[in-house]
């Protein structure tokens, strides 16, 4: 059964990791995908494994017109039946090492361009659509060095709760995925055998023991954006291996 046949979902940061992997699930089932990125090497693996069906726009939301670029191409695509609010970024460091620059830039990356990409794009949801924000379980897990990415991870959190209010008038829900120790691009800097270590180690503190797949926590994100989901609003879905346990 193709769940999104005749329906158009937006991703924003879909050029690689769980939005590239939730990207080719739709497309496999039916759906007119946009998705967004802004490094040039994923821009074009993306466009390599996906090919001409989908739109990709190269959106970098540190400049002053990223909203312009992105209204220009969804003005001409029409109405969107879901959008799943993906792209962010995280990087470390202790709280005494932290300047305004560093603050700034990841509040501007991880909050403010999708609260503006939201209000911006609200008027183009269809009734009875539905809106998904990538969150982490780093908002929960209280671990030193991340305080920054966490606390931008917990104000986009907090936001789309009050969207779920806020559009339930037109039948549009708002839920949230939180992603654990998923592989992607965020540990991509380690040495390769730095990282299969750091991700062995991990894994033996998850109840499933291992490290989850782009393709799984692109699943519940999709059944979030289906009509499967259609009395789900307000909710935030683990997807983490048992890391949180709550």
């Amino acid at each position: 059964m193709k769940r999104f046949e005749n329906k158009t979902i937006l991703i924003t940061g879909g050029t690689s990791g769980i939005g590239l992997a939730g990207a080719k699930r739709l497309l496999e089932e039916g759906a007119k995908v946009i998705i967004t990125g802004r490094t040039e090497s994923h821009l074009f693996e993306a466009k390599e494994q996906l090919g001409n069906d989908v739109i990709i726009i190269n959106n970098d939301v540190e400049k002053e017109d990223f909203l312009n670029d992105l209204l220009s191409v969804i003005k001409k695509v029409g109405k969107i039946d879901g959008l799943w609010l993906n792209a962010a970024f995280a990087a470390g460091g202790n709280i005494d090492v932290l300047d305004k620059k560093s603050i700034d830039k990841m509040f501007h990356v991880n909050v403010v361009a999708p609260m503006l990409q939201m209000g911006a794009l609200s008027p183009y949801i269809n009734n009875g659509g539905s809106v998904v924000v990538t969150s982490s379980s780093a908002v929960y897990e209280g671990q030193p060095s991340i305080s920054l990415y966490s606390a931008t991870k917990a104000a986009i959190s907090a936001a789309s709760k009050s969207w779920a209010s806020e559009l339930a008038p037109r039948g549009i829900r708002v839920n949230s995925i939180v992603p654990g120790p998923i592989k992607s691009n965020l540990r991509s800097t380690l040495p390769d055998d730095l990282r299969q270590q750091f991700e062995e180690d991990l894994a033996k503190t998850l109840l499933l023991k291992r490290i989850g797949e782009p393709e799984e926590a692109a699943s519940v994100a999709l059944f979030l954006l289906s009509n499967e989901s259609s009395y789900v609003t307000g909710s935030e879905y683990l997807v983490d291996g048992g890391l949180l346990f709550r």
